[in-house]
Formats: C-alpha cells, sequence, structure tokens
C-alpha cells in the first residue's frame, strides 16, 4: 500500500485542486491533504478558517474512490524541522506530491520522494485569481467544484474575503 502527501491552502479549494488529487489518486491507495497556513484566517491572501476548509475538502471529496486524510498543517516558519512538523501531524506516507520548490526541497532533504504535481490551467485555476474575481464581483463560481461555491456562500465568505481586503481610508466616519 502507498500513502502519499498533498498540501495547499485551499484559499478556496478550486477545480486545479481537484483534478491535481483525481490524478494522485489514481496512482496511490490512499492520500493525505494537508491545510497549510492552518492558522490564518479572516485576511485577503487567507479568508477562510482551517475548520472551514476541512469541511470544504470533506464535501467535495467525499466521492473521491480513494481513502483520505484532511490534516490541519500550522505554519511554523522554521524551514530545517518543517518537515518533522508535518510527519508529527499526519500518517505516515512514503510519496509527497507537490509544484512548490521549498516544499519539494524540504521533503528531498528529508529523503522523501517527491513527485512534482501537474499544474491544471493554472491561470485561471488559482486562489490568487479566484479571490481576486470574488473582490472584483466577477464571476468566480465556475472555477470550483459546486459544494465549494454552496459552502462558500453558506459562510457568506465573499462577502467575508471583500470585508478583510478592504482599507479604512475611505471608510465613513
Amino acid at each position: 500500500m502507498v500513502r502519499a502527501f498533498y498540501i495547499g491552502r485551499f484559499q478556496p479549494y478550486h477545480l486545479g485542486h481537484h483534478a491535481v488529487i483525481k490524478r494522485i489518486s489514481e496512482e496511490v491507495d490512499e492520500l493525505v491533504i494537508g491545510i497549510g497556513s492552518a492558522q490564518k484566517s479572516h485576511e485577503a491572501t487567507d479568508p477562510f478558517t482551517a475548520g472551514e476548509r476541512v469541511l470544504m475538502l470533506y464535501n467535495v471529496l467525499e466521492n473521491l474512490p480513494i481513502r483520505h486524510y484532511v490534516v490541519p498543517i500550522e505554519d511554523i516558519r522554521y524551514n530545517s524541522i518543517w518537515v518533522h512538523h508535518v510527519v508529527s501531524r499526519t500518517p505516515n506516507f512514503e510519496v509527497v506530491y507537490s509544484n512548490n520548490p521549498l516544499v519539494i526541497q524540504l521533503f528531498r532533504e528529508a529523503s522523501f520522494c517527491v513527485k512534482v504535481s501537474p499544474l491544471y490551467i493554472r491561470e485561471s485555476y488559482s486562489g490568487t485569481e479566484i479571490r481576486r474575481r470574488m473582490i472584483a464581483g466577477e464571476k468566480w463560481e465556475q472555477l470550483v467544484p459546486k459544494s465549494i461555491v454552496e459552502a462558500i456562500n453558506r459562510i457568506e465568505g465573499v462577502a467575508r474575503l471583500r470585508n478583510v481586503s478592504a482599507s479604512d481610508i475611505n471608510s465613513p466616519l
């Protein structure tokens, strides 16, 4: 049995993530999904809480034909021990999927097998682009699975993102 690890901030989870996870699920028996920067929320680049992201992933992956675990991973800002930090919070895994150069470097230095995960139409399917569209009032819903749209709407996530992204310079007194 081969268990893999894949980490992302999932702010929000989008169809690019979904395509990568589906591809990984064809190659391994189980998948540990790390929710990175788990301590962050209510910020322009990280609007959703770890709990909200866990629930989003639970809902979107419930029909995935692979056993999976979703684990929040807080940042520690100490790169030389970050892999140990991740390993201490997750079920054991043998292979890591990532396209982040730092993540790849750190796991390779720790002697893990690392596979570069493919980017899926990166110019559209990126959290940065989706958040930009939400703030601007543009269409974003087609870039994420339906259950993610429902989850974001349920928590009024677009309004939250707009509020935490706003400046107080032009606020009424």
